[in-house]
């Protein structure tokens, strides 16, 4: 009997390593195939604030004005779950901000104190930008005539 079940393991063995042989002959045979690392893109909708994490460069905009440039860097809100948190750069300057994206709308208020909200901005994820570009206004907290238009856009690297 020992020599049967030895034989059976032989075998067992012997026929594993040919399939595994043959495998790897028919893997290193043909070019690789690429693994899909891209996410599917989201639609406006369907955006969260997981998407939002990373880098961003923001223009606003106020009539013919050339653009204001911003560096946003939204991370994890440490205390809300479903919201971002994080700073924005401008002129030197550094704020705090903290908002949400839901169903594609976007909400952030900009503070330089920690304390008040110095700004808001309201937007829209844009469609066909799989998440990477949001449009709206930039509002300076009590004075309704400073709104201006913004573009954010998601800068390529840590996604």
């Amino acid at each position: 009997m020992t020599t049967t079940r030895r034989g059976l393991r032989h075998g067992l063995v012997t026929t594993l390593m040919a399939l595994l042989l043959g495998a790897a002959h028919l893997a290193w045979g043909q070019p690789a195939q690429p693994q899909q690392s891209t996410p599917a893109c989201p639609a406006p909708e369907d955006v969260t604030p997981q998407h939002l994490y990373g880098t961003w460069e923001a223009e606003v905009k106020l009539g013919d004005s050339p653009p204001e440039q911003i560096r946003v860097l939204f991370t994890k809100h440490p205390e809300l779950a479903g919201s971002v948190s994080g700073t924005l750069e401008r002129a030197g300057t550094r704020a705090l901000i903290a908002g949400d994206v839901d169903h594609g709308d976007f909400t952030l208020e900009e503070s330089l104190d920690g304390q008040r909200i110095n700004a808001t901005w309201l937007g829209q994820v844009e469609p066909n930008s799989c998440g990477k570009e949001i449009t709206g206004t930039w509002t300076q907290e009590n004075d309704n005539t400073s709104a201006r238009s913004f573009v954010l856009r998601k800068q390529a690297g840590w996604q």
